[in-house]
């Protein structure tokens, strides 16, 4: 897959944590602006992510019927009006409403890359560029919360979703002049009446749906982070606002190594075998951040540590659960990246509401979902991997 591909595929991949960190640091400059508490706010981003969970099951089998490219276009067309609506939100539960339909336009990029990425790559390569993508987004998280935390400061919170338009219309002229259709041509086009029934045939595989289960919970862990952050760090800590981007940007960083790591081992071991050594570090960093909150620590880098370690390790999870469960779909594929990601972010937003549940005043309740959500992603992988070697015997004894 060449160059240009992948940087236009990064960049639709972006648009989850652009329209979702982009806007964090403006968190307290919104609840004064509508009159209401931090809190409320969230669900702003809860929407988000139930747009993201519903948007995606549509998205998978229009586009193993029409192609990869006319879905896609038409899905960041509806992310760009949908920002320009929260731009000019009056009140909160319009902005509410808004981006819930901003994430069902954005979501398109999302289950689509991963589609065009599986139509082209085999299990191990789909893996190295899904860690190549990782660098590509990557870029959001470093970089988005600094800059909206310089827009909140200096042009308001309503110029972050006037760039994320631009940025979008942006992307979608990328994809009208540099990204080909990659379904082939003699691949079986799905019916789209045959959606449910194919839906129905994923979720009874047993190895897809654990590797699907294991990147979602995973995903759900630092989607507690991206809740629970800015209270922490802003309220808690007393980061300014425009400070809170180096702090965001520091994790997204590891993240971005390690993902690039595991690029280069995946030539010497298979995205399983990785993936079931990495859930341990999550899961270790996830318990000893829960200790460290729990002690209510005076100073804010105690608590940095295993979250650094945490979100990190992602980097290694989140590209080899995808390969995995996206490995030897075909026709599918659409189907397959949809309910991938339906079940992620369903599950990302039980989590970040779960943090809001839990608000007390510390750093307890984020670091408590994260640990859970460790817990669950060993449970979900060791399970996960006796399945796979059970179906690889069977296999071999035909």
């Amino acid at each position: 897959m060449n160059f240009r591909t992948i940087l236009i595929l990064g960049a639709l991949t972006a648009f989850g944590p652009l329209a979702i960190d982009f806007y964090l640091p403006a968190f307290p400059a919104m609840a004064l602006a509508f009159g209401t508490d931090e809190k409320h706010v969230q669900l702003t981003l809860a929407a988000y992510f139930l747009g993201l969970s519903i948007g995606q099951l549509a998205y998978g089998p229009v586009a193993d019927r029409f192609g990869r490219r006319i879905p896609l276009l038409a899905g960041v067309g509806l992310f760009t009006l949908a920002s320009l609506a929260c731009a000019y939100a009056p009140n909160l539960e319009w902005l509410i409403g808004a981006r819930f339909v901003q994430a069902l336009g954005g979501c398109a990029g999302m289950v689509i890359s991963r589609a065009v990425v599986s139509d082209k790559c085999d299990a191990v390569g789909s893996a190295k560029v899904y860690s190549q993508l990782m660098l590509v987004m990557g870029l959001a998280p470093i970089l988005a919360p600094m800059l909206g935390g310089l827009l909140v400061n200096t042009t308001g919170w309503q110029s972050i979703f006037l760039v994320l338009s631009g940025f979008s219309a942006l992307a979608a002229l990328a994809v009208a002049l540099g990204l080909p259709e990659s379904l082939p041509a003699h691949m079986p086009r799905q019916p789209l009446t045959g959606a449910l029934r194919q839906y129905g045939r994923l979720l009874s595989d047993r190895v897809y749906l654990g590797h699907a289960l294991t990147g979602g919970i995973a995903i759900a862990g630092m989607f507690s982070y991206i809740a629970g952050s800015p209270f922490v760090f802003i309220k808690l800590y007393g980061i300014p606002a425009e400070h809170f981007g180096w702090l965001f940007g520091t994790n997204a960083a590891g993240f971005i190594l390690v993902a690039q790591v595991n690029a280069r081992l995946l030539a010497k071991r298979g995205p399983a075998f990785l993936l079931a050594r990495a859930v341990w570090v999550y899961l270790t960093a996830g318990l000893a951040l829960l200790a460290v909150s729990a002690l209510h620590p005076e100073h804010l880098w105690p608590l940095l540590i295993p979250l650094f370690i945490c979100i990190s390790s992602l980097g290694c999870i989140l590209p080899n659960a995808s390969a995995c469960a996206m490995n030897g779909q075909g026709a599918r594929a659409g189907s397959a990246s949809a309910l991938l990601g339906c079940l992620q972010f369903t599950v990302a937003a039980g989590a970040a509401a779960l943090v809001g549940v839990l608000h007390d005043g510390s750093a307890v309740p984020m670091a408590m979902v994260i640990s859970l959500c460790g817990l669950l992603v060993v449970s979900a992988a060791m399970l996960t991997r006796r399945l796979q070697n059970a179906r690889a015997l069977a296999q071999a004894q035909v």
